[in-house]
């Protein structure tokens, strides 16, 4: 099985039971009905990364699919935590890419994301033989991979919440969510969405 298309979900939930909250993070996430199987870090070749909401069309009711998968959970009140999948696509379509995943406590949102990012297209530049240092900063590296030709896209999609005040347990989920090889956009897709070029965007973010 090699998808073709792949899709950035993210969710949050809570309840007094921390396998309930972590099923709750699922639905905010729209991927509940699967059987999740979890996966590591490669992008096929060619594979397309495309909006969640026309992903999420294309699952079925209890099958099987495959995703990367960051997870974390609490019940500390007040105590922030994180989870988030970096992406990081080559500009030559032969060339697989690179997923990670990063869980986290006392990280906001966009340091999570932004970490999550880095370790993408780091594992990805080694890959193509870029020479860099890994004690640069992330942004100074930013520059280098796009300068290079090799690496334009990357992006991260990022979950963050605050543990419940009344020590209700809290999850958060975010996911590469992979499609099967047979599956097709709906007619109502346009074409698939363009991750952000590496020295233009951060992590996407909700409020």
């Amino acid at each position: 099985m090699i998808p073709k298309y792949f899709f950035l979900t993210k969710g949050v939930g809570k309840h007094k039971e921390n396998l309930s909250s972590f099923e709750l993070a699922l639905r905010d996430a729209g991927i509940q009905h699967c059987n999740i199987v979890t996966v590591s870090s490669i992008i096929p070749p060619g594979c397309k990364l495309i909006p969640r909401e026309k992903g999420v069309q294309m699952l079925q009711p209890g099958e099987i699919t495959f995703v990367v998968l960051a997870r974390n959970s609490t019940d500390e009140p007040h105590r922030l935590i994180a989870s988030s999948v970096g992406v990081a696509i080559p500009s030559e379509e032969n060339q697989y890419g690179y997923l990670s995943e990063h869980h986290s406590y006392g990280q906001t949102e966009e340091i999570c994301g932004d970490y999550t990012e880095d370790l993408a297209a780091t594992m990805l530049a080694t890959t193509m033989g870029l020479s860099f240092e890994p004690q640069t900063a992330w942004d100074e590296r930013k520059q280098l991979f796009q300068s290079s030709g090799l690496i334009i896209k990357t992006t991260s999609i990022t979950q963050s919440a605050t543990g419940d005040k009344t020590g209700l347990w809290t999850s958060v989920v975010a996911a590469a969510v992979f499609l099967p090889p047979d599956a097709t956009l709906p007619q109502t897709a346009t074409a698939p969405v363009q991750a952000s070029l590496v020295v233009q965007e951060g992590p996407q973010k909700t409020g």
